[in-house]
């Protein structure tokens, strides 16, 4: 079980992706490849007194370059490498904190989709104690027909059997209301499709389901659940802020405010997808896994371990095998 990760990916790169790789090797075992500078990976790495195999790739993808330009004329960048070494079968699956528009457009391309897939997906995990779902799109496909919802409640419903075990999963569809009738020309449509597919499908979620057990998947559009996941981080770290200044204006109740920050802060990265990985693309010939651009190194460690999980419990067979 090889993975490839993306050590110039993300904001502070490659410090923190060579620590998490170091974190994930000694912790997990797991092999890992860092694709990227050979020379700034090896002066990352002779801080820990490691030596893990690189591959080597002279150019970078910034954060904010265009995905399809850069994917076509950035041919030696760490992603496109990456990439390649997911088709050719010398890793098992790649992981970059890096691009999300590049690395999507690098997987479609190179990896090409799964047949039957019209467009892959993003999928996020959002796990609590006591209770676990994904959450996809959330960003890969802003714009969405409603068959292309059915395959993303499909490929949800196939990644939570073998991830988490659960026997025909819950899905549910994103709306403003539980009501057969409610949500635009999209949602409408897609439930009409989601009644007919075989699933185990419940019928309409609202927003605030996501922190209920009463879906295992809950399916929407990429422009939609993007937007859900920022603002649910936003709101945690609002309402964490907002903790922070009642204690700072109130001294006496100090050490309990102390005591309730570190449990809020567990709460809220719960929460967070990046603790558990970050998102999975579903969809394409490959296992690829977009970590947060601001992962730090327990960040890009989960999102090791979440590749190698999807790798061994061959996530793109089941989807193949399901789909066809």
């Amino acid at each position: 079980m090889r993975i490839a990760l993306d050590a110039m990916g993300g904001e502070r790169a490659p410090q923190v992706v060579v620590q998490g790789a170091v974190v994930a090797v000694e912790e997990q075992g797991v092999d890992v490849v860092l694709v990227g500078r050979r020379d700034a990976i090896e002066a990352e790495l002779a801080k820990y007194g490691r030596a893990l195999p690189i591959a080597d790739a002279s150019e970078v993808i910034e954060l904010g370059d265009h995905p399809m330009e850069s994917v076509r004329h950035k041919k030696d960048s760490s992603i496109v490498v990456g990439i390649n070494l997911v088709k050719q079968g010398e890793a098992d699956a790649f992981v970059s904190a890096g691009n999300t528009g590049a690395v999507m457009a690098s997987a479609t391309f190179t990896l090409k989709r799964i047949e039957g897939i019209d467009r892959p997906a993003l999928g996020v995990l959002v796990v609590l104690p006591w209770h676990s779902l994904m959450l996809l799109d959330v960003g890969a496909n802003p714009d969405c027909k409603p068959f292309q919802l059915v395959q993303f409640a499909r490929m949800g419903s196939l990644y939570m059997e073998r991830i988490f075990k659960v026997k025909n999963p819950k899905i549910g569809l994103l709306s403003n209301g539980e009501e057969e009738s409610k949500g635009n020309l999209l949602v409408r449509e897609t439930h009409k499709l989601l009644k007919e597919s075989g699933l185990n499908f419940i019928g309409n979620v609202e927003g605030n389901d996501i922190a209920g057990d009463k879906v295992d998947v809950m399916v929407t559009d990429g422009f939609t659940g993007n937007v859900v996941l920022k603002a649910g981080e936003g709101i945690g770290e609002m309402v964490f802020m907002s903790l922070r200044q009642a204690i700072t204006a109130k001294p006496h109740i100090k050490l309990i405010g102390f005591l309730l920050q570190r449990q809020l802060r567990g709460a809220i990265q719960a929460l967070d997808y990046a603790e558990h990985g970050g998102a999975t693309l579903l969809g394409v010939n490959g296992n690829v896994i977009i970590a947060h651009g601001r992962s730090e190194a327990k960040a890009i460690k989960n999102a090791i371990y979440f590749a190698k999980r999807a790798a061994e419990q061959h996530i793109v067979d089941a989807i193949r095998t399901g789909i066809t």
